[in-house]
């Protein structure tokens, strides 16, 4: 049984929503505390940590990269250290697969290393296999005070829920997204979950457009490149949660934004904001 067989339409409009770095203030403690420092204990890159952890912030959370996949990351700041601090055995075979595999998961990465023939090769692969178990073990173990909403996002999605259907669009894993949006009494807002087992989110946005919302009736509400793609894939509208201005931008949201969704006049909003969004991230 799908997810979505239990799903029906309320409402003429959609708002699309995602959760890390959007309602759910996760993903800088995620980068700060377990991405990059797992990345530098397990390369052995302490001698250069605090040069090596600001440059992995900039590509994961403060530029156009901004959400990129967890290996992706990985591949750029390890090519990045590779010239300029300490040579990274094998890491252009990292690269190459991050660049073409069709799938980047742990599972994907496990199949590469017991595939490799290549001794470099075998060994970069079962080291970011390592990071990314060990990264997962620290995401689990964070201080729970460390994973709140930000401020704004409950009445914001409060407000969306007054007038729309709303779900959640997320690449994170279900149970996490579900438990946190649970404890905060996000879900109450809420009428559909669709999370990493669903697929991405363009394809989540699209299986949402097949219950006959008018995409101008419809907005994702995101972070990060990757959502705003999401939605143009779809011919939807973009709204962003800029970083270091949620509050704000969640603020903006209630008093015009959604207001500006109803009225049919998004449009030249839409094309203001997503350039507030591209100058935010340096793109």
């Amino acid at each position: 049984m799908s997810i979505f067989d239990s799903f029906k339409k309320k409402h003429e409009f959609l708002i699309c929503v995602d959760s890390d770095g959007c309602v759910m203030d996760t993903m800088n403690c995620k980068h700060f505390h377990c991405f990059g420092p797992c990345m530098v204990a397990e390369w052995g890159l302490e001698a250069w940590k605090e040069e090596i952890l600001d440059r992995w912030n900039v590509i994961n959370l403060f530029s156009m990269t901004r959400g990129i996949n967890r290996f992706k990351g990985l591949a750029m700041a390890l090519k990045e250290i590779d010239g300029r601090y300490k040579k990274i055995t094998g890491v252009d075979f990292l690269v190459e697969w991050a660049d073409n595999a069709p799938a980047l998961s742990n599972d994907a990465v496990a199949k590469a290393a017991a595939d490799a023939t290549d001794a470099d090769a075998k060994l970069v692969f079962e080291k970011a296999l390592s990071w990314s178990k060990v990264v997962n073990t620290a995401i689990v173990a964070l201080d729970e005070s460390l994973k709140v909403p930000y401020a704004g996002a409950r009445e914001g999605l409060a407000a969306a829920h007054s007038f729309a259907d709303v779900a959640m669009v997320s690449s994170a894993n279900r149970d996490a997204v579900e438990e946190e949006w649970g404890k905060f009494g996000l879900l109450e807002h809420t009428d559909i979950v669709l999370a990493q087992d669903v697929g991405s989110k363009a394809a989540c946005i699209a299986a949402m457009l097949k219950f006959g919302y008018d995409p101008s009736k419809v907005v994702m509400v995101g972070d990060a490149p990757g959502d705003c793609d999401a939605a143009e894939k779809n011919g939807v509208h973009y709204y962003p949660i800029l970083v270091n201005r949620e509050k704000e931008s969640w603020e903006e949201a209630v008093a015009v934004a959604f207001g500006k969704l109803q009225s049919g006049e998004y449009d030249a909003y839409g094309a203001q904001k997503k350039q507030e969004f591209l100058a935010n991230l340096g793109g």
